[in-house]
């Protein structure tokens, strides 16, 4: 079966087609922002214009808006193609690759979370979560990985110089979910975002 992934809950836009458990096309961007123009292009400029009969998308944790832009297409996707979707998190991805380079654990993945924090979670290989995720302010999760092996581009707001937040496997890739055990590439297609969102509705005022 042919696999469209979607990856854009963070700075990078990538996509791939997976089919017999090779990558036959992908193509990858560091956007930054602007997912919504980028992504749409990039996936009908793969063969078939990614046209496939199961879609896996970056459902978080990560940037809010690109998060919501790779869940909104692939849900749309599936609809015109009657095909299915399903999620897989972006903490386990970065996890995955570095865990297929170097087996050796635990492993924490950490990833930029926004107002001053980072999301991380550790794993273990065979890949498999440690614990929760979570979204802690720096100092916390320098505390927490300072004798443990990392992975992300959130190691920047931990060390400035600390070599582990070199760009190079820092950021999910589309083409790692090849990677992603079965049990971690079948979240339900809605944001997981890490943290509460900023605005909270005002509260219900009881009748009288």
């Amino acid at each position: 079966m042919r696999t469209l992934v979607i990856d854009t809950a963070t700075a990078a836009c990538s996509v791939a087609l997976i089919e017999g458990g090779v990558v036959i096309a992908r193509s990858e961007d560091h956007v930054g922002r602007g997912h919504a123009e980028k992504l749409v292009p990039m996936i009908a400029a793969l063969p078939g214009g990614g046209r496939a009969r199961h879609i896996l998308v970056d459902v978080g944790p990560g940037s809010f808006t690109g998060i919501r832009v790779g869940i909104a297409a692939a849900r749309g996707l599936a609809l015109g193609w009657n095909a299915s979707v399903a999620g897989y998190s972006s903490l386990a991805l970065v996890a995955a690759a570095a865990l297929s380079d170097d087996p050796a654990g635990p492993l924490a993945a950490v990833l930029e979370g926004g107002h001053g924090e980072v999301f991380m979670q550790v794993f273990a290989a065979p890949l498999a979560a440690l614990g929760p995720l979570e979204s802690l302010p720096p100092a916390v999760a320098r505390m927490r990985i300072a004798h443990m092996r990392a992975v992300g581009d959130g190691l920047r707001w931990l060390h400035e110089d600390d070599p582990r937040a070199a760009p190079v496997g820092a950021l999910p890739r589309a083409t790692d979910a090849l990677l992603l055990p079965p049990d971690l590439a079948q979240l339900p297609p809605r944001p997981l975002y890490g943290r509460a969102p900023d605005a909270k509705p005002p509260p219900t005022r009881s009748a009288r």
